[in-house]
């Protein structure tokens, strides 16, 4: 159909026109679709609506960890990355730890998946669980106490 050339040369005729898609069929049937990304789709008002949603429910989040982690007298673990906690492996496995449970340095206590990987956070010194401050699926931020120990 076309050459790695032609297509390239397609690509830059549409980048410099006003068109978003382009699709072309060849004489046996072949087709080539090239859509443009278009930056009017992103500052929508509901996208606008969608990230302050976002923003409100961030800040409530970061409120509550604040408040719990105020109560406390333990030291914290706390998370390593941004990402998505997970207190188990899987979601029909059980917990790493709970509340009551005895950990040692460098046992595993969660995971947070950052970017589709699962990355392993580990105590950072021995002690006993006294709160869990994250919940299953929360998103957790650099920095923030995830449990408490004594």
């Amino acid at each position: 159909m076309y050459n790695i050339d032609e297509i390239k040369e397609l690509i830059q005729a549409l980048d410099n026109s006003k068109l978003t898609d382009l699709e072309i069929t060849g004489e046996k049937g072949e087709k080539l679709c090239l859509k443009k990304k278009t930056e009017k789709a992103s500052s929508t008002p509901a996208a606008a609506v969608t990230l302050q949603e976002v923003q409100t429910a961030e800040n409530a989040v970061s409120g509550a960890v604040e408040e719990k982690s105020e109560k406390s007298d333990g030291r914290t673990i706390d998370c390593p990355m941004v990402g998505v906690f997970y207190a188990a492996s899987s979601p029909d496995a059980e917990p790493y730890v709970s509340i009551g449970s005895k950990v040692k340095k460098g046992d595993v206590v969660c995971i947070i998946e950052a970017m589709k990987l699962m990355n392993e956070v580990v105590a950072s010194e021995s002690g006993t669980v006294t709160e869990i401050l994250a919940e299953n699926g929360d998103l957790v931020e650099f920095g923030q106490p995830l449990f408490v120990i004594e």
